[in-house]
């Protein structure tokens, strides 16, 4: 299962990146994320940063312990996650649109090395896919909206 998701966020590509690299607040601002735990901090930049986070999927809590896999900096970063013979990798990627704004890009899929949980995952995948796809949608959403909200108050505490 792959999927693609979009925005455009009205702030500059060194601000989003700024953000989405921020991950142990992340909680703070995408509302899926109920709980997460940085459990490996690397000494410098984002390549080996580990962490926990809990989400509540299909009415019950999941928790996935995910690392960064690989980053280039102000552009992507790669995220990997395995769970019951899944594997799961995301990036997370930032390029500039128009009128300074930033087009903030998320891939993700789900493979496996094991042929039965092939199987069932693509069976699987036909009715989580839509349900997937909403969830990144919505965590983007909450990206922009907290970012946007930032550069608002920060403006406003200018005047």
């Amino acid at each position: 299962m792959k999927i693609d998701v979009e925005i455009e966020i009205a702030s500059p590509k060194s601000s989003v990146w700024a953000a989405i690299t921020d991950i142990k607040n992340c909680a703070e601002m995408i509302s899926g994320i109920k709980e997460l735990t940085v459990i490996h901090q690397p000494e410098q930049g984002l390549v080996g940063l580990k962490w926990k986070e809990t989400r509540e999927m299909f009415g019950k809590q999941a928790d996935e312990t995910m690392w960064i896999t690989e980053s280039e900096e102000e552009s992507y970063y790669c995220t990997r996650a395995e769970n019951s013979g899944a594997i799961y990798l995301s990036t997370l990627a930032v390029s500039e649109a128009s009128y300074d704004n930033t087009l903030l890009t998320m891939s993700f899929s789900a493979t496996s090395n094991s042929l039965f949980v092939r199987a069932v995952s693509a069976i699987m995948a036909m009715f989580i896919k839509k349900s997937m796809r909403t969830m990144l949608e919505k965590d983007l959403s909450d990206i922009k909206t907290y970012i946007e909200n930032e550069i608002r108050i920060k403006s406003e505490t200018k005047v």
